[in-house]
């Protein structure tokens, strides 16, 4: 028999995802089968696997709820914000960032092709990110030491999506809005909602990484 977590979201309800979440890892129970997020309940649902030791480079999962995307240009207003202590777009603990672009959707779709960019584009920002809170990123290709050292000093995980299956992705989320720099076009920060969005463990909280195999 299998076991699974649902993790609803909404306002406080999230206060009681957390609580189970902290119960799990306080008291070393082992982690389920599955784990499902509803909404917000997304965030502490990866916030919960990231800092599982079970969870290791080369893992598959399937990734549902809240994601938000942010691109390079989207990183340097966000960390200038918080170098301003000026408000930033989405709340930083928890979060979950996809490295992507969404083009304009067509007829049926939340969005057109999807796929990740290149990670790397953001190492010069994510150390921060992280540092302040991020719990999870998902992209494509290798990270630097410095991006790696934070993941696992914050016990985060990146997580890396197909490439070159924008179109595919695109499929696995149901909902998008635009939600801050609308004048950076396709890489504007959108929020989105996975749904059993496959991707693949590269660099976990235990230190193991995939590019290094």
């Amino acid at each position: 028999m299998k076991t699974g977590l649902v993790l609803e979201g909404g306002a406080l309800r999230t206060i009681f995802s957390s609580g189970v979440c902290d119960a799990f890892l306080n008291e070393k129970l082992p982690m389920p089968d599955y784990t499902i997020g509803v909404s917000a309940g997304i965030a502490y649902g990866v916030s919960y696997l990231s800092r599982q030791k079970r969870l290791h480079a080369g893992d598959r999962v399937l990734l549902s709820g809240r994601v938000y995307t942010s691109r390079d240009a989207a990183h340097k207003r966000i960390v200038a914000a918080m170098d301003a202590g000026e408000p930033l777009p989405y709340d930083l603990q928890d979060a979950v960032i996809y490295y992507a672009g969404p083009t304009p959707a067509p007829e049926g779709l939340a969005v057109g092709a999807c796929g990740p960019t290149t990670s790397s584009r953001m190492d010069p920002y994510a150390p921060r990110l992280l540092d302040a809170g991020v719990v999870a990123m998902v992209g494509k290709g290798e990270r630097n030491a410095a991006v790696c050292d934070a993941i696992v000093r914050n016990k985060a995980v990146y997580l890396c999506a197909i490439g070159g299956a924008g179109a595919l992705a695109s499929k696995c989320i149901t909902t998008c809005k635009v939600i801050a720099f609308e004048d950076l076009g396709c890489e504007s920060v959108k929020e989105l909602e996975f749904t059993d969005f496959p991707l693949t463990v590269a660099i976990a909280c235990d230190g193991s990484n995939l590019f290094d195999r």
